[in-house]
């Protein structure tokens, strides 16, 4: 089955872009669309993503409904941190896609979910069974699962009034000057390139704060292990801050300053700690996931383990923070 919508441009603008601020894909979903053949302008295929639009153009997209993966194609393992009747806690690995969507061709956190046999909740819709909030693809960490549409509405209504959060660590270059640093800066979709974010204070951009700690030097004083953390969700927060200060982090080659420095093969940031009221006993709960293997290969030949060790202990970051969490 698959859906055909059709937009007229309005300005100038590369397609992908264009089309991006017209659907609720992600960039890089729509990019695979185009490529697979997807996309018509004016009534002729196009597979260039970069196509320069001008206005008055016809725009046709054709959005086929995600695949059916099959269970012998899910090879990859999650992390189980908690279970229960209502919730399930997970470490996401990086490089897996939190649902299914037209463009995404390989198995999904969602397919993993259904093909374990785990019972999840339905608000979210066919595609996003159970799932409550998300981590971006590269991004690895603790996620919350809902079991069943009670729990599902319990943590959302926490995701809203910002009791339920998350602390994040990443591998940053150059290094922060400030041992502690807070960055409150509205952001929206940049104006300059449609696959980012930006610190802006136009009529589209919200509110946004992020708190960044250091926790350790690499040993050449080139990198710097930190901890962040969220007080809003915006859309790559964590990414578009660190560059409004001309930081950026390790593997991330959309706001990376000069990716030729890079020598991960994954963006080093991990969601390292979720807090969050059971929705069934009440009770206040943490959770840490610990880092992949690529993550901590990376550490331990750039940082003195012995003091990751000690500045990464759950209760140290807790306490860190000077805020109310």
């Amino acid at each position: 089955m698959s859906e055909t919508k059709s937009f007229v441009c309005n300005e100038p603008q590369r397609l992908d872009a264009f089309l991006a601020s017209q659907l609720e894909d992600t960039r890089s979903q729509i990019a695979a669309l185009i490529k697979s053949g997807f996309v018509k302008v004016d009534d002729k295929s196009t597979i260039k993503t970069g196509l320069k639009l001008k206005e008055g153009q016809s725009v046709l997209i054709e959005l086929v409904e995600a695949k059916h993966t099959k269970p012998q194609e899910i090879d990859f393992d999650v992390e189980i941190l908690y279970e229960d009747d209502d919730i399930l806690v997970i470490n996401k690995p990086s490089g897996v896609t939190v649902h299914p969507a037209p463009s995404v061709k390989e198995p999904t956190l969602v397919d993993w979910l259904k093909h374990k046999g785990i019972r999840l909740s339905t608000i979210s819709g066919q595609e996003r069974h159970g799932i409550v909030h998300r981590l971006d693809k590269g991004t690895s960490g603790a996620m919350v699962v809902a079991k069943n549409n009670e729990a599902h509405e319990f943590l959302s209504l926490q995701l809203q009034d910002k009791s339920m959060g998350r602390y994040y660590l990443a591998v940053i270059n150059p290094p922060l000057k400030e041992e502690l640093t807070i960055i409150e800066k509205n952001i929206s979709r940049s104006h300059h390139n449609r696959l980012k974010m930006a610190c802006s204070n136009d009529g589209k951009s919200k509110t946004a704060k992020t708190m960044f700690k250091v926790l350790a030097h690499s040993s050449d004083e080139k990198f710097q292990l930190i901890a962040c953390k969220l007080f809003t969700g915006r859309t790559h927060q964590i990414r578009v801050h660190l560059e409004s200060i001309n930081r950026h982090i390790l593997g991330d080659h959309i706001y990376a300053q000069s990716p030729k420095m890079d020598k991960s093969e994954r963006i080093l940031l991990h969601a390292y700690i979720i807090y969050f009221t059971h929705p069934k006993s009440k009770e206040k709960l943490f959770f840490s996931a610990s880092l992949d293997n690529a993550t901590k290969e990376f550490i331990d030949k750039k940082f003195d383990m012995e003091q990751i060790n000690e500045v990464t202990n759950t209760s140290t970051i807790l306490r860190s923070f000077s805020t109310t969490i």
